[in-house]
């Protein structure tokens, strides 16, 4: 018996269940087999004509897709079910993500889960692998399974059967109720029937938005279904109010959207107005409180059934719109044109020698590469004076005696526009000049292994809202890249085409990897916590495009539970996130696992680790520095190379070892596999590769050759590898 029964059912609308099947064919399923309820014979010659395991369906034009589920299931052996839409895709490996997600919820004791929720992807016709908005839900609720009512806002998820996947048995048990009225109302109906749910905050399922413009019309009676739909579901959540509150926040929602967004006949829209009345009234939970704003007032004209008051209400809100849509362009208008006018008088001044701007992570404050070449500039440049970037948000946190200035101000385009220096690790806004003897260093933030710059044009789910002839006019004003590595050099040059000059000296930021002491790292570990003889694990996964918020990928209880007593992890969540790694809130307390995703800088926290944990994180170039182990924890590596793009295969030139399992991982610590010879001899090559340039003197070299103007042949030279001192381990430092 397969784990897994993928469904895939309907027409084979505007030829998309192809893709749909070639994808699931380019990654041969273990634990699960495909069924196809063709509707049609397209969708029938379609998927015959795929591999012969795939077992098919033929059913009559015009079968609905409720029917064409049914009979799909019926086909059915796996112990779960994934309803996947002809017109919809899988994520490369979401099967088998699937597959191993139900077998560990089928071995946990207790109650059975009979529902599994996970994220997915959008792609209409003009956008591709658009991230979800149902992510921070997913982390929110975290891994455990639980009754609905314990965690209501999973209503709030994407009603599709395609971020849920159905134990078989509780399919059969309901199948006349999740086969009646449209997907959402089988949607909400699958949680509202599950005894416990469950949730996987990954991408699994590939939603399609076909452009409306090539869909049948829908007739103005149809909008009626919306108020049925919630007339059969509520009664389901009767006795929950919890989930009655959720669900009718959701209905009063989608009834005030549906009546104020179409634009309906008269007698059809004081139908629908009168109907979805009676139903507010009817079903609002006892001492249940209405929004606040605006859209309180349109609940409260709804369940007063006053349409003419409602219609009123609506032509006076639109007005009241417009007005303070024109007030507030007027006066952005005249704000602008007034710093406009302001830079352009600074741009007239001459550009001072001695001025140099620093600006990192979108100004977050001093960090990074610009952090490293700013303090070697006051040691080497002492005439030059640095003024740092940093927005209004991060002001409190920058270094007693920092000079800095904030975006926008008038002092911030003065400097701007007589810096003789701009530094920053990012691109600076498209509204900076670039003046012919001012001078801008790039220093970046990473070793890509990811797709950059104009190579995420192929890949839209990393690209989303990148204006790339605005990029290109951003890096057209860089004089000086610099670059860790020969890979990163040749990625920089192919991914930013201009005429900077590659300055090949290695990381500033990772010279402390060479130049720490063994104090420096004992000291390091103090202040985290860390107690003498403990082993520290630096969990640091990064952003993923396609999903919404952060969680960790992995059951950290679990896993600082089965490393034991000796074994501290520190988890790192990316900066995209601010931090704020809630699914951490209620572990930071246990002292073996310590949250330090705004523990700054992150070079200290890497000192202090024994070992790194990582996916896709530029962070393991940087760590490989120090020659301690590294583990990439490659989960979804499919999904992850499928739509971000990379530029090699990390399983195949990895680090160390590579699990792609939380079994994998914990076996790799327990067994010692994670630091023998295999990892030293994958992490030999790796650091040969890509810490090419890093060998405690970049900040130098970089500080000569652009702010002392130093000619090429009379800076430091790059050691060879093999003639370099990491900083000491935790365990030498000890001694």
């Amino acid at each position: 018996m397969p784990q897994l029964s993928v469904i895939v059912y309907g027409p084979n609308a505007q030829g998309h269940l192809t893709e749909l099947l070639d994808s699931v064919e380019a990654h041969p399923l273990l634990d699960a087999e495909i069924i196809v309820a063709a509707v049609g014979d397209w969708a029938r010659e379609t998927a015959e004509g795929h591999a012969p395991e795939t077992i098919v369906v033929p059913l009559p034009e015009g079968t609905g897709d409720a029917a064409a589920r049914a009979a799909g299931a019926a086909r059915a052996s796996g112990r779960w079910l994934h309803f996947v839409h002809a017109k919809d895709g899988l994520p490369a490996g979401a099967p088998r993500q699937l597959a191993e997600r139900t077998a560990e919820l089928d071995a946990e004791p207790g109650a059975p889960v009979d529902v599994l929720l996970f994220d997915h992807v959008v792609t209409t016709w003009q956008t591709a692998a658009r991230a979800s908005r149902d992510g921070r839900l997913l982390a929110a609720v975290g891994r455990e399974g639980l009754p609905l009512n314990e965690a209501a806002d999973l209503l709030r998820l994407t009603p599709i059967l395609g971020n849920r996947a159905l134990r078989a048995d509780f399919w059969r048990a309901h199948e006349e109720r999740l086969t009646a009225g449209d997907e959402p109302q089988a949607a909400h109906a699958a949680l509202l029937h599950a005894g416990r749910v469950a949730c996987l905050n990954q991408a699994a399922y590939e939603s399609r938005e076909l452009r409306p413009e090539s869909l049948p019309p829908l007739d103005p009676e149809d909008r009626f279904a919306l108020i049925d739909r919630y007339e059969s579901l509520l009664p389901l959540a009767k006795d929950r109010r919890a989930t009655r509150a959720v669900l009718y926040d959701l209905m009063m929602r989608d009834l005030v959207r549906t009546f104020a967004g179409e634009n309906l006949p008269d007698a059809v829209a004081r139908e629908f107005f009168r109907r979805a009345s009676l139903v507010a009234v009817r079903w609002r939970p006892e001492n249940h409180e209405r929004p606040a704003g605006v859209e309180g007032v349109r609940h409260a004209l709804l369940e007063e059934g006053a349409y003419t008051k409602y219609r009123a209400f609506q032509a006076a809100n639109r007005t009241r719109r417009a007005a303070k849509k024109a007030v507030k362009s007027r006066k952005k208008e005249l704000g602008a044109k007034l710093r406009d006018q302001q830079y352009q008088r600074a741009l007239s001044r001459p550009v001072n020698p001695h001025l140099a701007v620093f600006a990192a992570y979108w100004e977050r404050g001093v960090a990074c590469n610009p952090a490293a070449i700013a303090a070697k500039t006051a040691e080497l440049a002492p005439h030059i004076h640095p003024v740092w970037v940093v927005s209004k948000s991060n002001e409190a946190l920058l270094p007693p005696g920092t000079d800095y200035v904030i975006p926008g101000t008038r002092r911030y385009w003065e400097t701007m526009a007589t810096a003789k220096y701009l530094v920053n690790n990012v691109n600076f806004p498209n509204a900076v000049v670039k003046r012919p003897d001012a001078i801008h260093l790039q220093t970046h933030h990473g070793t890509p292994l990811k797709r950059m710059g104009l190579d995420q044009m192929e890949h839209p789910a990393a690209a989303k809202g990148l204006d790339f002839d605005a990029l290109l006019g951003r890096i057209d004003k860089w004089d000086y890249s610099v670059s860790a590595n020969s890979h990163s050099t040749r990625m920089w040059e192919r991914a930013y085409p201009a005429r900077f000059t590659s300055l090949d000296y290695g990381y500033p930021r990772n010279d402390v990897f060479y130049t720490a002491t063994a104090e420096d790292v004992r000291a390091a570990r103090r202040r985290l916590g860390i107690a003498p003889g403990k082993k520290a694990v630096l969990y640091a996964p990064t952003h993923r495009d396609y999903e919404a918020g952060f969680t960790p990928r992995l059951d950290l209880a679990e896993l600082a539970d089965r490393l034991g007593e000796d074994t501290v992890l520190l988890v790192r969540a990316h900066y995209f996130y601010g931090g704020a790694a809630s699914p951490l809130t209620g572990l930071r307390r246990s002292g073996r696992i310590i949250d330090v995703s705004s523990y700054d800088p992150v070079e200290e926290l890497c000192l202090a680790a024994d070992a790194l944990v990582t996916d896709y994180s530029s962070i393991m170039f940087d760590y490989a520095n120090l020659d301690r182990p590294i583990v990439v924890y490659a989960d979804d590596w499919e999904t992850y190379r499928t739509t971000r793009g990379v530029y090699f295969d990390l399983m195949e030139d990895h680090p160390g070892q590579v699990a792609r399992t939380q079994e994998e991982l914990t076996e790799i610590f327990v067994s010692g596999a994670w630091r023998d010879e295999s990892a030293a001899k994958a992490r030999a090559a790796f650091r040969r590769r890509f810490c090419e340039y890093d060998d405690g003197r970049a900040a130098e070299r970089v500080v000569r050759r652009v702010f002392l103007g130093e000619p090429e042949d009379s800076l430091p030279p790059v050691l060879p590898i093999e003639d370099r001192t990491p900083a000491p381990t935790p365990e030498e430092a000890s001694a």
